[in-house]
């Protein structure tokens, strides 16, 4: 594994040099800091889970197009409201045009949110789970994901946390590319052994080059040629 200097190297060599690497960086919003995190409604955090797991395998233009009628249709997606989400308004939303029916994505938003309002009443609310969850162990928190929250798993997950502006590593195709160009994994397998040494990897960079992990990630991106 090369040093992180190396990398961004690399990368800024095939996207035109440091300046125009810089350019492509600072197109996205640094990470919010805790506090910023702590004042995230449990709401919003519903909100993107769901639009994260409806643009999945679907046109992220027709879900942004259709994002207004989702947030009439759920009604703000208020939490407890919909962790308790009656027979009938299931029925109802199976029959919104507003909305992409799909039924399996619609029960995860009820899914989601008994999950988001089990966090609440472990930790205050959602948004200071997530807030000091430590960026150290992004692996941890999106095994969390996986098991307590509903189609939350792999990139899905991963993109809604970078979304909400937690401090987060994309594992992309490209960026997986790169980890197995760097012999930090040798294959794409997500197993538990390659998840661990991409943590470690991050966890090194991050250390030594002072960037965050969505810097590391669209850097390490870049470096095999493609916008992340």
């Amino acid at each position: 594994m090369r040093s992180f200097e190396d990398i961004e190297a690399l990368a800024a060599e095939k996207k035109g040099g440091q300046e125009a690497l810089d350019a492509l960086l600072a197109e996205h919003n640094p990470p919010k800091s805790v506090a910023e995190l702590e004042k995230i409604g449990d709401d919003r955090w519903l909100s993107m889970f769901t639009r994260c797991v409806f643009q999945a395998g679907f046109s992220w233009k027709v879900i942004d197009q259709k994002w207004p009628g989702f947030e009439e249709a759920f009604q703000g997606f208020d939490v407890a409201r919909l962790a308790f989400l009656p027979d009938e308004d299931f029925e109802a939303l199976m029959h919104d045009t507003r909305i992409v029916r799909n039924g399996q994505k619609i029960k995860s938003v009820q899914a989601n949110a008994v999950f988001l309002k089990d966090l609440a009443a472990e930790h205050g609310s959602a948004a200071k789970f997530f807030a000091h969850y430590p960026p150290g162990d992004q692996i941890g928190l999106m095994e969390v994901l996986k098991k307590r929250g509903s189609r939350l798993g792999g990139n899905t997950g991963q993109i809604a946390l970078r979304f909400m502006g937690k401090e987060s590593f994309v594992l992309s195709g490209d960026v997986v590319n790169a980890l197995i160009r760097e012999n930090v994994i040798e294959s794409d397998a997500m197993s538990k052994k390659n998840l661990k040494a991409i943590q470690v990897a991050f966890n090194e960079w991050r250390a030594t080059s002072g960037r965050s992990l969505n810097e590391i990630s669209r850097i390490l991106a870049f470096s095999v040629g493609s916008r992340h």
